[in-house]
């Protein structure tokens, strides 16, 4: 087993051992003293971890209540998280209960934001399910729904109690998931760690990736601790992030996933960086072949202006600037504003 204390907040311990989510329930009980728990999950995940994660819960005196939605980012609305307060409040929660995210980074999302908005803000623990939730979106506090506007523009800061990592739980991931998740892994190695990029770029992850998983969170930790509300440091992890939001937006929120969203950014913000002078050159074929290598896009459909023009709606912009998250090199990178009438030049290639 390995274990990371985060200390946001109250502080809170993220445990990561095969086969955790099956005796989840007595690592729950040392943190809260909860008499009821409103599991969270979707129609992909519970049908596949219910009994296991009923059965641990009820053994350790929770009675369970559940609420599944349909998996997808299209259920990431402001609607299913109000279906998800008023299921508790039907259920006569208190403030000392306790919801369980059970899933992806869409269920974390959601289930923690409704967790931070019931009663002015109730604990939850985050069991991740996808490589993309284990190695990034579970841990940090970091909750949100989509507006039509944008992605994750409606949310709170709201740490969880406890995170369990269950490797696992990858087994039943489809091969494009897994990609998925490998994106944020490379991101991470991107702005913070040369040795874990080339760990990557060089090795097969499947075969390290409880290494992979560890690494990625440790190094999350080190950022939160630093600077949990993101008036700093902790907007590097949004290295591609703001593209690859623009580029989810423009498809509807479908027929692309957030790993290759953001994977495109990656390459279009290094890409950016080398003309500019900021960037080493060769930094943006590198990461396209790391993307590739685990069968990731490179680039998308719709226009660069069509891109920027979305990326003004951005979370992430002041008044009159947008802040890039750019690299030097892999690991090591910088915040960057760029005036809005500058964006297009810094990113257009040269004729």
């Amino acid at each position: 087993m390995k274990k990371l204390r985060v200390e946001v907040g109250k502080g809170y311990d993220i445990f990561i051992q095969k086969g955790i989510l099956n005796d989840c329930g007595r690592y729950i009980k040392t943190v809260s003293q909860a008499k009821k728990v409103c599991v969270v999950s979707d129609t992909n995940v519970y049908p596949i971890y219910q009994n296991s994660v009923k059965k641990s819960l009820q053994e350790n005196g929770f009675e369970v209540v559940s609420y599944v939605f349909k998996a997808g980012e299209a259920s990431k609305t402001i609607a299913t998280v109000m279906e998800m307060v008023e299921c508790m409040a039907q259920n006569d929660f208190t403030r000392e209960d306790l919801v369980v995210a059970l899933g992806g980074g869409v269920c974390g999302d959601m289930a923690g934001f409704a967790a931070a908005i019931y009663l002015r803000g109730i604990e939850f623990v985050q069991i991740p399910t996808s490589l993309l939730a284990q190695v990034d979106s579970s841990v940090g506090g970091k909750t949100a729904v989509d507006l039509p506007q944008g992605k994750n523009l409606c949310g709170a800061f709201h740490q969880p109690c406890l995170v369990l990592i269950d490797p696992n739980t990858l087994q039943t991931l489809t091969p494009k998931y897994f990609s998925d998740g490998m994106a944020e892994a490379i991101k991470m190695g991107c702005i913070k760690s040369k040795r874990l990029f080339e760990k990557i770029e060089q090795q097969n992850a499947n075969e390290i990736i409880e290494e992979i998983i560890f690494e990625c969170v440790s190094l999350k930790a080190e950022v939160v601790q630093q600077d949990e509300k993101e008036r700093g440091e902790r907007a590097l992890l949004n290295f591609g992030h703001t593209a690859g939001h623009a580029i989810e937006k423009l498809h509807g929120f479908t027929n692309i996933s957030h790993g290759e969203a953001v994977g495109i950014g990656m390459v279009l913000i290094a890409k950016a960086g080398e003309k500019n002078g900021i960037t080493e050159k060769g930094t943006a074929n590198r990461i396209a072949n790391v993307l590739q290598k685990y069968h990731l896009k490179t680039e998308d459909t719709h226009s660069l202006t069509e891109i920027i023009t979305a990326m003004n709606a951005d979370k992430k912009r002041t008044a009159n600037a947008i802040r890039l998250i750019l690299l030097h090199e892999i690991g090591d990178s910088l915040i960057q504003p760029i005036h809005k009438e500058e964006i297009l030049n810094f990113f257009k290639e040269e004729d």
